[in-house]
């Protein structure tokens, strides 16, 4: 059949047709689909997609919190923040074939003292050599990016002159900050201690590097913030630091503000209320710097003390563990941190008074020429380790009681053409005497002979070793272990008698250390360990935050006492050391109205060529119920008695006339002391009282090896 070429042609169209009108359909299919979809999208999750929209737009900037406040234990500030504007300046780049940025600072730098001059407050002037030196040109302190805070406290005057006249001050910019303040006072500076730039200060704290992984605007710390470097500032850097605010405002994609801009203030951090008394504290610095001049100048050869520069004190109370007086001097001004950085004058001028001497290592104001022929706050503990040698020697069975030894004033110990030899000072010889006058004669031979050689010669017991033994009891008693503080960079001491008995012999490290020369430990470690002869054996964990509140005054928190562990040992045995050092007197206690327990000690050290003696003093009181115990340490103070007692005294007065070393406080001590009634002041005049010099010297402890 032939084919037609007409009818494939109408064929052809028609499947044209067709195929068109399946194309129309599909294609209104499509855009019914797309319309719908739209409709979708517009009218049913529009809005929320607005609203993500928005939120992903949306920008917050932190605003820095305000720090929470420090006071002593009445309420009266220590450490403080306040609110205010500050000028900052950025140092500008150098322009090419134009001015430096040294030039440009300069120039700004007459500016701003001319505006200082006319529109600022006399008490807060600065001149153009100020103003420069806060600007840190050669970038001693900061980073040629850091702004450099140049002034707080700007007055109303200075404030409206700069705004209104902005373009005249290039890379100046003025923002209302918190600003932290200390009392002039110097109230326990390096317990409170000081605040560093958070940029700075990530470096030196694994605390603070975990910071930076903090994705939350409120917590986010800022890189210019003031925060806790040292002391209780770093101690309760969370508890004191608050909670940002935050300005929170929409942005288009190009960055501009396209909506209302809303503020959420800052939360302010809490309050400490320390265990610390104002009064207390400040009568213990200033009778420790009163002592430190006496003996440096005294006119008696057995008192003077040329080389005596410091001086450390801790007053711990025996039943709640609680520090009332902790002090390290000389101290300084924490105001020199102002703006969270130092001047490099300021650093060389403090450097040796800015740690805590009572925690850590600390030498005098010597130059680093002289600091090798000097101890440091970190001494043996010579006869003041007595006590516990006693409790030790009774307690393991190495004599008794009712014991006596012959003291000729000489132990020899050693081979023979080897021997050694132990001395009392002077050469004295004590006689028959027992474990209680033991402590309060100060002999050494009894110790070395009874305690120290009984022990190495008796041998181990339940696989340990002598020497263990004695590193037991010392860790129980809180040498050579940390006072679990809290406080940043406690040194736990230095043990020297387990190098001892590698370098020597076993022996002579236990019978050196018997009487306090195997050992070095902090002035907080011999106050706890004070407090646990007190308490018949309970280490109390020292405590210096009384309670926490919130800025508005409520109680957050309150601390109870915390007891680190406790040793078990028969009452006659704490009766013993207590008879000893009942009868132990030094200079000072002369008409003091309380019985008291007490031990002196002279700890010697080779240092460079001389032998220096350093003055530690242990005391509670009352003897009969003990509520106060107090470590004083001297480095190259001399005797114990002489050196460090004295000191010891003015603390107790000071703690019986604040709180009352028995029932209430003594209203009359309180006057006489701080030449003001407990209600008020008046115009007496606070003077430190002189110590007695009638007390002979004879329980001190002066170890002669040959």
């Amino acid at each position: 059949m032939q084919d037609d070429p007409k009818q494939r042609e109408i064929n052809r169209r028609k499947q044209f047709s067709f195929r068109l009108n399946i194309f129309f359909f599909i294609l209104f299919a499509v855009f019914s689909v797309l319309i719908v979809r739209l409709a979708v999208l517009q009218f049913v999750e529009g809005p929320q997609l607005s609203a993500a929209g928005s939120k992903k737009s949306e920008k917050h900037d932190p605003i820095a919190p305000i720090r929470g406040n420090i006071y002593d234990v009445n309420g009266n500030p220590i450490a403080y923040s306040s609110s205010t504007q500050s000028l900052y300046y950025n140092i500008q780049p150098t322009i090419r074939g134009g001015r430096s940025s040294t030039d440009q600072a300069v120039e700004m730098a007459e500016k701003l003292a001319k505006v200082f001059e006319t529109y600022g407050d006399e008490k807060n002037m600065m001149t153009k050599e100020d103003i420069i030196r806060q600007m840190d040109l050669e970038y001693r302190r900061n980073y040629i990016s850091t702004p450099r805070r140049i002034k707080t406290g700007l007055t109303n005057e200075e404030l409206a002159y700069i705004m209104e006249n902005q373009s005249e001050f290039v890379g100046v910019n003025i923002h209302e900050e918190s600003v932290r303040h200390y009392s002039e006072d110097t109230v326990a500076v390096q317990l409170v201690g000081y605040l560093k730039k958070y940029s700075g200060a990530r470096n030196s704290y694994e605390f603070y590097a975990e910071k930076m992984e903090e994705t939350n605007p409120i917590y986010k710390y800022l890189e210019q913030e003031e925060v806790g470097f040292d002391g209780i500032e770093y101690m309760y850097q969370d508890v004191l630091r608050g909670t940002n605010g935050l300005k929170s405002y929409p942005v288009n994609s190009a960055g501009a503000i396209t909506g209302e801009i809303t503020i959420t203030n800052p939360e302010k951090g809490a309050d400490l209320y320390l265990t610390i008394d104002k009064d207390l504290q400040l009568h213990t610095e200033n009778s420790i710097m009163a002592h430190l001049e006496k003996i440096q100048n005294s006119p008696f050869p057995y008192e003077r003390a040329p080389y005596a520069k410091t001086g450390f004190a801790v007053a711990m109370e025996v039943e709640t563990g609680k520090i009332v007086a902790m002090a390290s001097m000389p101290d300084y001004d924490s105001n020199i941190w102002a703006g969270g950085s130092i001047s490099p004058e300021d650093y060389d001028n403090f450097l040796h008074v800015l740690n805590n001497g009572t925690i850590r290592t600390v030498y005098g104001p010597y130059s680093d020429e002289e600091r090798p022929g000097h101890p440091s706050s970190i001494v043996n503990l010579g006869s003041t380790i007595k006590p516990l040698t006693v409790l030790i020697g009774l307690n393991e069975g190495l004599f008794t009681t009712s014991t006596y030894y012959n003291d000729t004033g000489r132990f020899t110990y050693g081979k023979a053409g080897h021997e050694a030899y132990i001395r009392n000072a002077g050469n004295k010889s004590l006689g028959k005497i027992d474990g209680a006058l033991a402590i309060a004669k100060s002999s050494n031979p009894f110790m070395a002979a009874m305690i120290g050689d009984r022990l190495y010669k008796r041998g181990s017991v339940n696989g340990k070793s002598s020497l263990e033994i004695w590193d037991s009891y010392m860790k129980q008693f809180g040498l050579g272990v940390s006072t679990e503080s809290g406080l940043a960079y406690e040194s736990a001491g230095v043990i020297d008698y387990f190098s001892e008995a590698e370098r020597g012999s076993p022996q002579s490290a236990l019978v050196y250390a018997s009487f306090g020369q195997q050992g070095k430990y902090t002035t907080l470690q011999l106050a706890q360990y004070t407090a646990m002869l007190a308490n018949r054996g309970k280490r109390l964990k020292p405590q210096f935050v009384n309670e926490i509140r919130s800025s508005t005054g409520e109680l957050l928190e309150s601390f109870e006492p915390v007891v680190l562990n406790e040793v078990d040992i028969p009452d006659e045995y704490w009766k013993e050391i207590e008879t000893g050092m009942s009868q132990v007197k030094g200079q000072g206690f002369d008409g003091f109205g309380h019985s008291y327990n007490s031990k002196t000690g002279t700890s010697e050290q080779d240092v460079k060529g001389r032998v220096a003696e350093n003055a530690v003093f242990i005391a509670y009181a009352p003897a009969d119920k003990p509520k106060l115990a107090v470590a004083v340490v001297v480095p190259d103070g001399g005797f114990g008695g002489w050196g460090a007692a004295p000191i010891g005294r003015q603390i107790f007065d000071a703690y019986d006339a604040v709180f009352g070393l028995r029932d209430k406080p003594n209203d009359a001590l309180y006057e006489k002391l701080f030449g003001k009634s407990r209600t008020g002041t008046n115009d007496s005049t606070t003077e430190t009282e002189g110590a007695d010099s009638d007390v002979e010297q004879d329980n001190e402890d002066n170890v002669q090896a040959e």
